[in-house]
């Protein structure tokens, strides 16, 4: 008879708790995305991961896995065409009545113009705000133009000058400030919610959830990058212009414009030369490309070597995700510029 019972009043206890309805199946393209997707989704569901791994979207190839899930999706989220060239075939092809989002397009972006070559002019930012304070002009207009200024780029790099970015000549990397992730996680939002009316309450809850933990994280790598903001360093591609732009570092230049493409010998002698010139005190690797580059550049110099990781190659996709990429690049930064002379 107790037995009866409490059979009898578990089952009411379940039947009056509230359960999330199952949420749609969403595909996001690479891991900054899917971790943001991931954040708004907790509770409802898990979004499917295109470019997994140690896999970079510049290089891409799709696996029949991926036509899969783009054949089964009711939400795709990615970046653009700028970014993910390889998916805009696929997407026309394989998607079919999903709702295709895409993330560059967000309402409340901002987005700085892509720069074309590899070693940047030396710049001031005594004029300008750091911070919060730095970060305030229009969009689609970057306020240190003079570090936007290349110098003429190595012919076998500036042909492909374009390769990997924005069509309409934006830097697609607008994950690397956290003012864009709250701008494309508002889309996603809504875009979820419309979709999935039933978790919209959860959809909201989890924004806000992640908002907050955006404040934090900006307030933390204004704190982290302040006492080496002024040291100028190079990167293996010019990926960190939303990270320089909202914190105020010193990008010195990069050794290629565009991973896909291979640096000639020229292109190595002008950043080597820049290193020298600027007196850049760290030189970043990045964990999918060619590492040796870095050593050919900063040889004869006084710079020392780092890794920067801008589409998270070595970290495990989840809601955590965007949190620990960009935390890890202002360590990186700190550790490296703080210890280099």
């Amino acid at each position: 008879m107790k037995s009866s019972s409490a059979l009898l009043f578990a089952s009411t206890i379940l039947l009056s708790s509230p359960v999330a309805a199952a949420g749609p199946n969403v595909v996001a393209s690479i891991k900054p995305v899917h971790s943001l997707v991931a954040s708004i989704m907790q509770g409802v569901g898990e979004p499917s991961l295109i470019v997994e791994g140690a896999a970079s979207p510049h290089t891409y190839n799709m696996k029949p896995s991926n036509a899969a899930a783009l054949q089964a999706a009711k939400v795709v989220f990615w970046v653009g065409p700028g970014l993910e060239a390889f998916l805009d075939k696929p997407l026309d092809a394989l998607s079919g009545g999903a709702k295709v989002v895409e993330l560059s397009e967000a309402p409340g972006l901002e987005k700085l113009k892509f720069r074309e070559g590899g070693a940047f002019e030396a710049h001031d930012h005594d004029d300008e705000g750091h911070g919060e304070e730095g970060h305030k002009h229009a969009e689609g207009e970057a306020e240190h133009d003079d570090a936007a200024a290349p110098e003429a780029a190595a012919a076998d790099d500036h042909d492909h000058a374009h390769e990997g970015h924005d069509h309409e000549g934006f830097d697609m990397h607008l994950w690397l400030d956290p003012q864009n992730a709250r701008a494309m996680a508002a889309e996603i939002e809504k875009t979820l919610t419309e979709a999935d009316p039933d978790n919209a309450g959860a959809y909201k809850a989890n924004l806000e959830k992640l908002n907050q933990r955006l404040d934090a994280l900006d307030k933390s790598l204004v704190a982290t990058v302040a006492p080496v903001k002024d040291k100028p360093f190079v990167v293996f591609h010019d990926a960190y212009q939303y990270f320089e732009h909202r914190y105020q570092v010193r990008v010195a230049g990069s050794i290629t414009v565009s991973p896909e493409v291979l640096p000639g010998a020229d292109r190595l002698s002008q950043i080597h030369a820049k290193i020298k010139e600027l007196g850049a005190t760290c030189v970043f690797a990045e964990p999918q490309f060619e590492p040796k580059l870095i050593n050919v550049v900063i040889e004869g110099t006084p710079a020392k070597s780092g890794t920067l990781d801008p589409e998270a190659a070595t970290l495990d996709a989840g809601p955590d995700l965007y949190f620990q990429l960009m935390e890890g690049i202002g360590t990186s930064l700190k550790t490296c510029l703080a210890s280099a002379s």
